[in-house]
């Protein structure tokens, strides 16, 4: 026992690892705060205005396809036209069946408080592309001759039979309020061959699924290349909402809106179509 103690007494003593000195803190200056949130606008703003959009679906034009209240984020490159500066993203023409957002066409825009012209986007399904020669018959998409599967389209039944609607373009368009403009009445008769219509170069034509519920390419004609903005990928929100909503103005209705969704937020969100695709 003492030769062990006398061993180690005699053994060097270690030294003690005084711990390294903490990294000082470099704070950010406000100069360097306020470039950091720069960028990050910057960068939103460019996906927003060339990339994606937000849309609001304020219609059931398009039920059960989507819904009023659907929030999209829509693809604004795939569909677009061929731009040099970047020639890494893939592009194509609209093809039939693809569900696209467009510029509502319109001889004469109209003019908003400031004498400023005023777009309409709207939502639609693609049912015709330039060349082809297309009739409905009870409610029937007849393309190039052909009968053609529409899974997604509201069905004719007796109850909802139109003729306008269901056996178009056998009864010509005539202007009315809500309904067919006066320039697509007056140009309609051009497009008719053999009882189809057909869709001239640089045109399509759109309907909504909801067949009957519809202001579609039926109402006032065909829609430019130029006018489609691009398609929705998928419904990152949806909350349950009556039409008259968006048909309200002022700030008053409005703020009662907000109000009403925030109380109703978790209660009234149609979980299952959260970051439901677009089909």
């Amino acid at each position: 026992m003492t030769k062990k103690k006398t061993r180690a007494a005699n053994e060097p003593s270690q030294k003690r690892q005084e711990p390294a000195p903490e990294p000082a803190k470099v704070e950010e200056t406000p100069f360097e705060a306020v470039a950091s949130i720069c960028s990050v606008l910057v960068v939103g703003l460019f996906i927003l205005t060339f990339i994606a959009q937000n849309f609001v679906i304020p219609s059931g034009s398009m039920e059960k396809t989507l819904l009023v209240g659907d929030h999209l984020v829509v693809d604004r490159i795939n569909l677009a036209p061929p731009a040099r500066w970047m020639p890494l993203v893939h592009y194509r023409e609209p093809r039939r069946g693809d569900i696209v957002v467009f510029i509502k066409p319109s001889p004469e825009p109209q003019l908003d408080a400031d004498g400023k012209p005023q777009y309409f986007f709207l939502v639609k399904r693609l049912v015709g592309v330039p060349g082809d020669h297309i009739h409905l018959h009870d409610g029937i998409v007849i393309l190039n001759g052909v009968a053609q599967p529409q899974p997604y389209a509201q069905p004719t039944t007796a109850d909802n039979y139109q003729e306008f609607l269901d056996e178009f373009p056998s009864v010509p368009p005539y202007p009315q309020p809500g309904g067919a403009t006066e320039s697509w009445a007056v140009d309609f008769p051009n497009h008719i061959v053999d009882g189809d219509l057909v869709i001239p170069p640089g045109m399509y034509f759109m309907m909504g699924d909801n067949r009957h519920n519809s202001l579609d390419s039926r109402f006032w004609g065909f829609v430019p290349r130029q006018n489609i903005v691009g398609r929705p990928l998928f419904n990152y929100w949806s909350f349950i909402t009556p039409e008259s909503v968006y048909e309200q103005t002022g700030l008053g209705p409005r703020l009662t809106w907000m109000g009403h969704v925030v109380l109703h937020f978790f209660t009234q969100t149609r979980w299952s179509r959260t970051f439901h695709l677009t089909r």
